[in-house]
């Protein structure tokens, strides 16, 4: 499996998995992509449906990455997919599952179901990828004899999410850039409160897009990357996006008895890594009906998939929301859904992104590009606090349910696409522990703690605050790194 930028830059090159895996951006700016997505038979299907889930991992995996020997890969998938890993929420038997799929009920004909992504080490989705990321990272390490340190941006969950899968990984550094008092308390304690000496928080004063723009601007300047050995775990580095596609396969098994049967999935969405993932499934051959995309009050993406008109908001116009992993506007994996809706032509990719950072965006309405979005099966929807309490309360409720704010605007918007007949799985983001300010003001109860996070919020916290200015970030990794 060979792999490219989505800018083109260097026709004719191609990467392994290992080659693209410590990196994030491309050279010329691009996100990398495979040359060709590998398509999965009707007899997969069929043989995948009763696998484990780090079995299944490892067969989904090993279609994306052949450079990494069978026995070590399997070995990998099989270390990080465990009933121990991930049951810091549940201890029954559905643990040994990874992701259960919980079915509310039958709305308008349709099954509605959550798939339950939260019950890792940091309560988040981003735990299904992040901690195969950490042994990935690890192993090529180690077989190299290298280091590597990370810089990353988060709005909630990716953060502490890195911090738990490389905290004491040995080669590594973290350095985690956040928005300063931009994140709920529980997200913010779970970060700041840990002490491990290989991990960094530095609160940037903005927002999420200004701790984004930073990653991007080191990423770009190459020698510094080079010489500083900076590496990513954002949503732009692919092998994290290629983890996610998994439990795309291991929920549309649960809601079906047949591989003639069809699903839509609906993903609550910020930076578009998610459900970029569920594209990919669909390129691969899985029976996916609908992609809805759930934006909130930041709603970016839901206006490009009603109009075909992609425009970012400056750092003033960026809403700050009560599901703040969403409180983006430059959602970074947008390119890659792009690039494949452009038919795969680098030089258009390229021209309209730079149009982004030099015009605030772009317009595809009145292109016949834009009709083909309905083609790869994509729709949308955007939630308000209003809308994202009452349906937090319904649920609870109804199905006797507690869910985030961020599946409740999920929830929300995936009303809004329901087809009588065709099972619609939300995917369950986080745990309501997160995000309790909400969850009181919705239900007038504590949301449940799992016993691991008590007194969480009164730990020590180490962090520095500073500016959003890339040239102070680097003079803190350079200080910080010993070299």
């Amino acid at each position: 499996m060979n792999y490219l930028s989505t800018r083109g830059a260097g026709a004719g090159e191609r990467h392994t998995f290992s080659e693209i895996l410590l990196g994030g951006l491309a050279k010329d700016g691009g996100l990398y992509l495979p040359a060709d997505y590998p398509r999965v038979t009707a007899d997969e299907l069929t043989r995948w449906r009763t696998l484990p889930y780090a079995d299944l991992a490892f067969e989904i995996l090993s279609k994306f990455c052949d450079d990494i020997p069978a026995d070590d890969l399997r070995a990998l998938t099989r270390k990080t997919y465990t009933a121990a890993t991930y049951c810091n929420v549940r201890d029954d038997e559905s643990a040994a599952q990874i992701t259960p799929l919980k079915t509310l009920g039958v709305e308008d004909g349709a099954p509605l179901s959550l798939l339950e992504l939260s019950n890792g080490p940091t309560l988040a989705f981003k735990d299904m990828a992040m901690q195969l990321i950490g042994n990935l990272f690890e192993y090529a390490l180690a077989k190299h004899g290298e280091t590597l340190n990370i810089l990353g941006a988060t709005s909630g969950d990716t953060g502490s999410a890195a911090e738990y899968a490389m905290r004491g990984k040995k080669g590594i550094r973290v350095f985690m850039l956040s928005p300063h008092k931009k994140m709920s308390a529980f997200q913010t304690a779970q970060m700041y409160s840990l002490q491990d000496p290989n991990i960094f928080n530095l609160a940037v004063q903005g927002v999420f897009d200004d701790a984004q723009d930073i990653v991007k601007a080191v990423s770009n300047d190459h020698a510094f990357k080079a010489k500083y050995k900076i590496g990513t775990v954002n949503s732009i580095n692919w092998a994290r996006v290629v983890a996610q596609v998994v439990y795309y396969f291991k929920g549309y098994f649960a809601a079906t008895k047949s591989n003639a049967e069809r699903v839509s999935f609906t993903v609550p969405s910020g930076n578009f890594g998610n459900v970029c993932a569920g594209h990919i499934a669909r390129m691969m051959g899985l029976p996916i009906e609908k992609l809805v995309v759930a934006t909130n009050e930041n709603d970016v993406l839901d206006e490009f998939f009603r109009t075909g008109i992609y425009r970012v908001r400056k750092a003033a116009e960026t809403y700050h929301t009560s599901s703040p992993s969403m409180d983006i506007s430059k959602a970074s994996n947008f390119e890659r859904f792009v690039y494949d809706l452009l038919g795969r032509d680098p030089a258009r990719v390229l021209q309209l992104f730079r149009d982004v950072e030099e015009k605030g965006g772009f317009d595809l309405a009145a292109s016949g590009d834009f009709a083909r979005v309905r083609e790869f099966g994509f729709v949308s929807g955007s939630s308000s606090h209003d809308t994202r309490v009452d349906t937090i309360r319904d649920v609870f409720q109804r199905y006797d349910t507690m869910i985030d704010t961020h599946t409740a605007d999920g929830v929300k918007v995936a009303r809004e696409h329901l087809q009588p007949g065709i099972p619609m799985i939300v995917l369950e983001t986080a745990q309501p522990i997160k995000f309790g300010e909400t969850i009181r003001e919705a239900l007038l109860r504590e949301p449940e703690r799992p016993a691991a996070f008590s007194g969480l919020e009164s730990l020590p916290q180490r962090f520095e605050v500073v500016s959003a200015d890339a040239q102070r970030v680097k003079d803190f990794i350079v200080a910080n790194t010993g070299e």
